[in-house]
């Protein structure tokens, strides 16, 4: 198994600094801890983090050491996920693009396509190799 990389993240892969207002304006507030504990990440290192795993796919067991432990983002994440965070993110932007470059909002286009399986065998699909298999199929009408 490999071990987490505890080298830095390019600086890429951080939230520039021009978008990080928007984003504070979308953030829940944090839950005061009337027991204590350990102190909260940080929002803009959780939403780096995260960022990083919606971007580079990784799981988030796999994120690096320097964006913060994997469990906590992921638990910031489904936290923001369920307070609404991402929309309020995709409709701000929207709007602000709307607002700068315009959207015509009446065209809509959906795309999609419908390919056969790579390994998706013969058209008529695979034959029981075993009795039991036999004995379970639909008999022929011929």
């Amino acid at each position: 198994m490999r071990e987490k990389s505890d080298t830095p993240v390019d600086a890429n892969w951080r939230t520039p600094d021009a978008l990080w207002p928007y984003f504070q304006k979308v953030l829940p507030k944090p839950q005061p801890k009337p027991k204590g504990g350990r102190p909260r990440m940080d929002d803009r290192q959780a939403l780096d983090a995260i960022f990083y795993v919606l971007r580079t796919g990784c799981q988030w067991k796999a994120l690096p050491r320097s964006l913060g432990a994997g469990s906590t983002v992921h638990d910031r994440f489904q936290a923001w996920q369920r307070a609404g965070v991402f929309e309020k993110l995709w409709r701000a932007g929207l709007l602000q693009y709307d607002a700068a470059v315009g959207i015509d909002w009446e065209w809509q286009a959906m795309d999609g396509a419908m390919t056969k399986a790579p390994l998706g065998g013969k058209r008529n699909g695979s034959q029981p190799h075993r009795p039991r298999q036999e004995r379970d199929q639909a008999q022929s009408a011929h």
